[in-house]
């Protein structure tokens, strides 16, 4: 049974991606995938903060197991709800555009020769001339001039020899200009960057201010960490980064997310499966008793598992467990006995689990109590 000393108060932990979950050879390191799932079994709120556009996040997201949830993108100016079962994958919640005619006019002054992209929510970019493969993600179409400037815009990448320097001159058009190393601007709305989505986001679920960690690498990054209660700055960061951070970890190469990640969480017995680990985390973690409910698939397999915990009579939603998703009801049995986790069984002579129905969010399904309740 949980107890107030291993009781965890929510909070929403805001990630970079690049040069914090995944480096420069887009290798996540080893360890990365089952820490994000034992913290969000912990009942936080995890949050992908990126630079990336929408089409270059999807993947990485995959990757990382948080195909549901939610992501800020393109730095601030795209925030996404993340859904399995939408179409595409995810929902636009909100798309912070502007007017890209006089930026563009401005970087053609003092830089003649810029490339200009221009974002396409979900599918890739509109280029005045070519990009190399890898510079920008998601697909590419070469389009004028004029077509580019003709429709609002969520975010802009400037590149040209030097054009960092013209990062002011390029602001008083009304715009946020953030460089992405010397020959490299990203642009977006006035006012607009992680920080300001995020806290968006944080509102909607209800997390307090003082509930907020932050860890990433980049000068895009420095607004989020300054929202941030907790920042983190990585080992390889620039040095304007980690002096803005109230602490700095190891480097990408280290993996030095994961002792932010792991100092989130109860201590639980590393021998573990990784489905009897969430369990014991969820458990541990919850501020009362605490039941496992589940929604089957299709055939045998369950579409979900989560941890559901009373609070003021009723009972809530506390956390998902990602490795119940595509198991069975018997491997959830199996391995909360392996976390010490009894559940009540059938009379003698009946001893399977007592697991009892339930409606919700979506098709019947069942729930087995970890308590004797």
């Amino acid at each position: 049974m949980n107890t107030a000393a291993t009781t965890c108060m929510r909070m929403l932990v805001a990630l970079d991606i690049d040069g914090t979950l995944i480096d420069s050879d887009r290798r996540i390191p080893s360890g990365t995938v089952e820490a994000l799932d034992l913290v969000r079994a912990a009942g936080h709120e995890v949050i992908l903060a990126t630079g990336r556009s929408l089409a270059g996040l999807l993947p990485i997201a995959t990757r990382l197991g948080l195909t549901t949830g939610w992501a800020v993108c393109s730095n601030g100016a795209l925030t996404i709800h993340l859904d399995r079962t939408a179409p595409s994958g995810y929902d636009v919640v909100e798309a912070r555009s502007f007017d890209p005619g006089p930026v563009i006019r401005r970087a053609l002054d003092v830089a003649p020769s810029v490339r200009v992209a221009i974002e396409e929510i979900g599918w890739g970019w509109r280029t005045s001339s070519p990009f190399e493969p890898g510079e920008l993600n998601g697909q590419q179409k070469t389009v004028l001039l004029a077509d580019l400037m003709a429709e609002p815009a969520t975010r802009i990448a400037l590149t040209a020899p030097g054009i960092r320097r013209y990062a002011d001159t390029l602001r008083a058009t009304g715009v946020t200009a953030t460089p992405q190393g010397a020959d490299w601007l990203d642009v977006t709305a006035q006012g607009v960057n992680k920080a300001v989505a995020l806290d968006v986001v944080r509102t909607h679920l209800g997390i307090p201010t003082g509930r907020t960690v932050a860890v990433g690498d980049g000068v895009n990054d420095l607004d989020m960490l300054a929202w941030a209660t907790r920042s983190v700055a990585m080992g390889q960061a620039p040095a304007i980064v980690r002096s803005a951070a109230d602490q700095t970890t190891d480097t990408i190469d280290q993996a030095g997310a994961l002792p932010v990640l792991r100092s989130l969480l109860p201590g639980v017995d590393s021998a573990h499966s990784p489905l009897a680990a969430q369990l014991a985390t969820a458990e541990r973690t919850a501020p009362g008793p605490v039941v496992l409910r589940v929604w089957h698939g299709i055939g045998p397999d369950l579409a979900r598992c989560e941890a559901w915990t009373l609070q003021n009579g009723r009972w809530v939603r506390h956390a998902p467990i990602p490795s119940g998703v595509g198991t069975t009801m018997r491997a959830i049995e199996s391995a909360a006995l392996e976390a010490g986790l009894p559940y009540p069984r059938g009379d003698e002579g009946r001893r399977r689990a007592q697991w009892r129905s339930v409606t919700g969010d979506g098709p019947a399904g069942f729930e087995l109590s970890l308590s004797d309740l």
